[in-house]
């Protein structure tokens, strides 16, 4: 994975890698279109004109309104986003979320498997620009 950035956006931490990051989202924060914003900004800053995949690592408690997966689905270069919830209500709350994203979407149970996920996933969509 090498080095990475680190970002306290307020409402999560961002761990940013060479094609892929990391969000860890505080207690008790409510995900809307104004947390949203600062994710972009994060992306724009990091990954200009280069795919991106976004983890989120749900360690904490919090909502999302799913109506942000919609917003988000609008940046060109994240192609995919995984999720690695805590327990059994954050797994099924992340199946539901999975509807509102029209791109590749994966729960996993592990952060490793996720990497290894968005990993192959970035491959596949780097090797489309190639073609």
């Amino acid at each position: 994975m090498g080095m990475f950035k680190y970002y306290d956006i307020g409402h999560a931490e961002v761990f940013v890698f060479d094609d892929f990051l990391i969000k860890q989202v505080k207690e008790g924060v409510v995900i809307n279109l104004e947390e949203t914003d600062a994710l972009r900004k994060v992306l724009e800053d990091n990954f200009k004109n280069k795919n991106v995949a976004y983890i989120s690592n749900r360690v904490t408690s919090y909502s999302v309104n799913p109506l942000v997966y919609k917003e988000i689905s609008k940046i060109s270069n994240l192609v995919a986003i995984a999720i690695i919830p805590n327990n059994p209500l954050m797994k099924s709350n992340a199946e539901y979320e999975k509807q509102f994203f029209d791109k590749p979407f994966g729960v996993f149970d592990s952060l490793d498997k996720a990497i290894k996920w968005v990993h192959k996933i970035l491959a596949d969509e780097n090797s489309k620009v190639l073609s």
